[in-house]
């Protein structure tokens, strides 16, 4: 069961457990993440996701070209290209995330309008509209809900049962959550089985 004390011995600072333990139960109960494993899961990918429940919003500030191409290799051909987006987020998402998850190019400005944010960085102006039509709240014309913590909590909820993870987590099988979030790159994988294992003791 998700509680403030629950959060605490699943790793998240007690501010942040104070903030987030309502807006998780409701967004739990509403996306059937109902059992000691599935929010061990869900719980543990959130505080990968969002170094411990604190950030909201994909970081995307970067200050070296090698950086900006090890993210986007396809997008960014040469490291000249990538130093025109040093220290530029808006200008970056526009162009690293143009003509993909349902934006519009360059210059239709849904890079940064639908850049990742949440608990588990929903990003792309598909994922906001189909999370939209499940939650029945504006996240096309207003964006930014998804970055509090009602409705961070609540698209995170979606995102992890719509991506598949339900079962993954039903099994105790971390690496297949992951995939489901994260791709097959896996990244961060020992730090969110670290997570999963502390979540696990503290909601069972």
């Amino acid at each position: 069961m998700i509680s403030i004390d629950t959060l605490i011995a699943a790793g998240i600072t007690p501010t942040l457990a104070k903030i987030f333990a309502t807006p998780l139960a409701e967004a739990c109960v509403r996306f059937g993440i109902n059992s000691p494993k599935r929010e061990a899961a869900f719980i543990s990918q959130c505080a990968h996701e969002s170094a411990g429940l604190s950030t909201l919003e994909e970081g995307l500030y970067y200050t070296t070209p090698e950086r900006i191409r090890v993210m986007w290799p396809s997008r960014f051909a040469t490291m000249a290209e990538a130093a025109q987006y040093l220290r530029n987020p808006q200008a970056l998402a526009n162009r690293a995330y143009a003509n993909r998850n349902g934006n519009g190019d360059e210059a239709s400005g849904d890079g940064w309008r639908y850049r990742g944010r949440g608990l588990l960085q929903l990003t792309g102006r598909a994922n906001y509209l189909a999370a939209e039509a499940a939650i029945n709240a504006p996240y096309k014309s207003q964006p930014d809900l998804v970055q509090t913590p009602a409705h961070a909590a609540m698209t995170g909820a979606w995102f992890f049962v719509s991506a598949g993870c339900l079962r993954g987590a039903d099994a105790g099988d971390v690496v297949a959550v992951t995939r489901a979030i994260n791709g097959p790159a896996l990244a961060g994988l020992e730090d969110r089985r670290k997570r999963y294992d502390l979540a696990l003791e503290a909601f069972s």
